[in-house]
């Protein structure tokens, strides 16, 4: 068990990003206090209690939010500054299918992610439900989970999502410019009356170039194989000649 008495208190910065919520729970908006509900569902509500004094007091020096992940240095009581991450699931295919089925499906929603406002009902889609879709990861020694440093990360990566609530679908994995240029793309090909697509003019397949194995094999070692089952030299050349000429056969060639 770590013994945090050990730690020493946090070392005063200058310059660091401090919370716009100064008091009273974080989450200002609708997605923001989701985001952070959610978390506090499922992470240890002491190590987060401590991670919101740190984000209250401008510990975190850097805040980066990306695809699946809330990086960030995080000066604790040591003289350099720790490396702090939070690793959020993004969304695997078949949620992504269902993400994409209901814009698609619900009249108003790509109009509101369109301009920026993401509709409450994806909130099932896109909030995280259990804790094997989060972590948490720190060069200090404490072993909690989460540690303050990374709390403090969430809390502002709260903020952040206030600000601007599509920083939710990129933290999940979701492209909104690639969402919406799909379900309109989707939108313009559907033929209302062609509720099965029979009428549907499908692209040809490829015609894929002809190259036959043989040439992307390495002849010397089935050479040796063959040698090694005692086929004599001619039997080797046969072998070969036979197996090309297979292989063109079964290509068409």
């Amino acid at each position: 068990m770590a013994q945090f008495d050990q730690f020493g208190p946090r070392r005063r910065i200058p310059d660091g990003i401090a919370a716009k919520t100064s008091r009273g729970a974080f989450g200002r908006t609708w997605w923001g206090k989701q985001f952070v509900e959610t978390i506090e569902s499922i992470a240890d509500a002491g190590r987060l209690s401590r991670g919101r004094t740190y984000a209250r007091g401008g510990q975190v020096i850097s805040l980066e939010l990306r695809p699946g992940r809330i990086d960030g240095d995080v000066q604790g009581s040591q003289v350099e500054p720790f490396s702090a991450s939070v690793s959020i699931a993004v969304l695997d295919p078949f949620d992504m299918d269902a993400l994409m089925s209901d814009v698609q499906e619900s009249p108003g929603m790509l109009t509101e992610l369109a301009s920026g406002s993401v509709p409450r009902a994806l909130g099932p889609r896109l909030l995280l439900s259990s804790a094997s879709q989060l972590d948490f990861d720190c060069t200090c020694p404490d072993s909690g989970w989460p540690c303050k440093h990374a709390a403090a990360l969430t809390y502002l990566a709260a903020e952040r999502i206030d600000e601007d609530p599509t920083r939710l679908l990129a933290l999940r994995g979701v492209d909104l410019d690639a969402l919406v240029g799909f379900v309109e793309d989707a939108e313009a090909t559907v033929d209302p009356d062609d509720h099965f697509g029979d009428a549907t003019t499908l692209p040809a397949l490829p015609d894929p170039l002809f190259s036959p194995a043989a040439d992307d094999l390495e002849a010397s070692l089935l050479r040796i194989a063959l040698r090694t089952a005692d086929v004599d030299e001619r039997g080797v050349r046969s072998a070969m000649a036979e197996l090309d000429a297979l292989y063109r056969r079964m290509g068409g060639a």
